[in-house]
């Protein structure tokens, strides 16, 4: 089993920055690929990052220049730098391992970001 406990999250003006941070539980995680997905009220959970595991990341086009995937392998911990934050990018934010044909996908409890003035 694998647990994923994210944390960062908060309330930020429009124009302001956040950092979330992802833990994993275990030290597999320098295997997987990891990815952020974000959720807003009434909309379907959305893809916004994926890092592989030698940390080639892939965005979404919504983020792309402003959002930074990243991971500490020596730390488990996965991290999203959000620099130029917008009001549309206010959501739940999740951390998610991928699956593989021999291990299960899985998902953080997830985090708060709310983007207002």
């Amino acid at each position: 089993q694998v647990q994923l406990v994210e944390s960062g999250g908060g309330v930020v003006q429009p124009g302001g920055s956040l950092r979330l941070s992802c833990a994993h539980s275990r030290s597999d995680f320098q295997f997987s690929d990891m990815g952020w997905y974000r959720q807003a009220p009434g909309n379907q959970r959305e893809f916004i990052a994926k890092i592989t595991p030698s940390a080639i990341p892939h965005y979404a086009d919504s983020v792309k220049g402003r959002f930074t995937i990243s991971r500490d392998n020596a730390k488990n911990t996965l991290y999203l730098q959000m620099n130029r934050l917008k009001p549309e990018d206010t959501a739940v934010y999740y951390c998610h391992r991928y699956g593989t044909a021999l291990t299960l996908p899985y998902w953080g409890q997830g985090t708060q970001v709310t983007v207002s003035s």
